[in-house]
């Protein structure tokens, strides 16, 4: 038997080590515990080694790429470069931390293998959208993931997670009929859906003759990407999901769906238009102000949410259109500050969810009126909550800071002042659906005098704070190696963008 060199292995054992995970666990009894945690941990452990060699490989250099042929010439194409292991690695970090969570969260619940196997499928549909070297094989991943994330959003059985369910899906399914559609519409029209550096795959279109399909293409796949990234007007489902357990929430908002979303909107607008046919055919234009406009929404429906999960889950439909927004200004430096808040946002979002998650297991409390006191109570929860809060808010040093700096640079540098207004303004509301809710947890006593002081488990706990941590320290150490602003740049060298 010829064994795979190990450039063609590398994408097949980082998809598939979460893979036969997830089927083995679909197999397992309730009870076997123990078992079911091991292979969690074990294959979430296994994915990280993976990528931290691969991520030295690529750079220093190295290519990693499979194909399968499919029909009419197409084929199912994983390939690793400096963009895609961004995702990658942030994918695979923060299912290692939510699988610690997860397991402590529903300690004691049903149907836990059914979760844990659905869980490993969605990670693998995550990795498998990063690695897609072409948008068919893109559409695959994507649609595997929404087959996988539905079971997690109703898991609980109830009528109102059933109900998000059916919203979930009914803005899904229409936004991968769009998007197919615009993956064909460029096949016929270019004869490939490859993805090519800055969109080199187009240059042989005469673009003047063929103007008004690029466009409409393009509002195709962007609109089939926009419903998981939560762009006005497909965002409404986010909201609706926060029924789902709270590991279910910080995977949706951190790094599966809605990062998912965010990176098919780079995909499209980097390595199939580029970022000068974009502009020239005036698609970036809207797609900014369409992020912009996202932006400031989602952070005024925000302030009027008592729930605290649906506080958090209008805040990430302001928060993942910074991500766009860098993609469509078209300048290198708000490009920098798009594509590392792609990471800043996921580590500041899982960290806000752990915590809510803490607080509503271990002392019942959902409703931001009711959380008088909390930092007494729950004194490291709220810590880790605060830092993250912060961080959403842009102060310094947190890593929040650093991209919305980027931003703001990088908006100046292109002439689009109006951004900076944008960021202002959004980081106003930010503070003031975030402070005052610290203000309450630290500054007013508990509603009832006689509350003790109870933190959440370690395997809640420790999650929360490692991922307040990393809050701190990639802003703090923004500049040194091995941190998202330095591989971002190494992105940027490689001429990729």
């Amino acid at each position: 038997m010829t064994l795979l060199p190990w450039s063609q292995a590398a994408p097949l054992l980082m998809l598939f080590s979460s893979f036969l995970a997830g089927v083995i666990i679909f197999t397992l009894d309730e009870q076997r515990h123990v078992l079911r945690a091991t292979l969690n941990l074990g294959a979430a452990a296994a994915k990280l080694v993976l990528v931290g060699v691969v991520l030295l490989g690529v750079a220093a250099g190295q290519t990693f790429e499979v194909a399968w042929p499919l029909v009419g010439g197409f084929d199912l194409v994983l390939r690793v470069d400096p963009l895609s292991m961004l995702f990658i690695t942030l994918s695979a970090f923060l299912w290692f931390v939510t699988t610690v969570y997860a397991i402590g969260y529903l300690e004691g619940s049903p149907d836990r293998s059914r979760f844990f196997g659905f869980f490993s499928l969605c990670v693998t549909a995550t990795v498998g959208i990063a690695l897609a070297g072409n948008l068919l094989t893109f559409f695959f991943f994507y649609e595997l993931l929404t087959l996988s994330t539905y079971p997690l959003v109703v898991h609980r059985g109830t009528t109102e997670s059933l109900r998000a369910g059916r919203i979930y899906l009914l803005y899904a399914l229409p936004a991968s009929t769009a998007l197919l559609a615009g993956i064909v519409g460029l096949a016929v029209l270019t004869g490939q859906t490859e993805f090519s550096p800055r969109g080199s795959g187009l240059a042989g279109v005469p673009v003047e003759d063929h103007a008004f399909e690029l466009r409409l293409i393009f509002v195709l796949l962007i609109g089939g990407l926009a419903a998981k990234a939560a762009l006005l007007p497909l965002h409404g489902w986010l909201p609706q999901a926060m029924v789902a357990p709270a590991p279910v929430s910080a995977l949706l908002h951190a790094v599966a769906v809605v990062k998912a979303g965010a990176f098919g909107i780079m995909r499209v607008v980097y390595d199939v238009y580029g970022l000068e046919l974009a502009y020239d055919l005036g698609l970036s234009q809207g797609l900014a102000v369409l992020a912009a406009a996202t932006i400031l929404y989602g952070s005024v429906r925000a302030l009027a949410q008592d729930d605290l999960k649906r506080r958090l889950a209008w805040s990430t439909v302001s928060q993942v259109s910074y991500i766009i927004l860098g993609v469509a200004l078209a300048g290198p430096t708000a490009t920098l500050g798009g594509l590392v808040h792609l990471v800043h946002q996921g580590i500041m979002k899982i960290t806000l969810f752990f915590c809510a998650g803490n607080i509503a297991e271990t002392h019942h409390v959902h409703k931001i009126a009711e959380m008088n006191g909390m930092g007494r109570r729950m004194p490291w929860t709220m810590a880790a909550f605060t830092i993250a809060a912060l961080g959403m808010i842009g102060l310094p040093p947190t890593a929040g800071f650093i991209s919305k700096w980027f931003l703001g640079v990088g908006a100046v540098e292109v002439g689009a002042w109006w951004v900076l207004v944008v960021l202002m303004v959004s980081s106003l509301l930010n503070a003031a659906y975030f402070l005052p809710l610290v203000y309450r947890a630290w500054f007013l006593p508990p509603a009832d005098a006689t509350a003790g002081r109870a933190d959440a488990k370690l395997t809640l706990l420790i999650p929360a704070l490692i991922t307040a941590a990393l809050t701190i320290l990639l802003g703090l150490f923004a500049n040194t190696p091995f941190t998202p602003l330095a591989w971002v740049r190494l992105i940027a060298e490689a001429d990729h963008i």
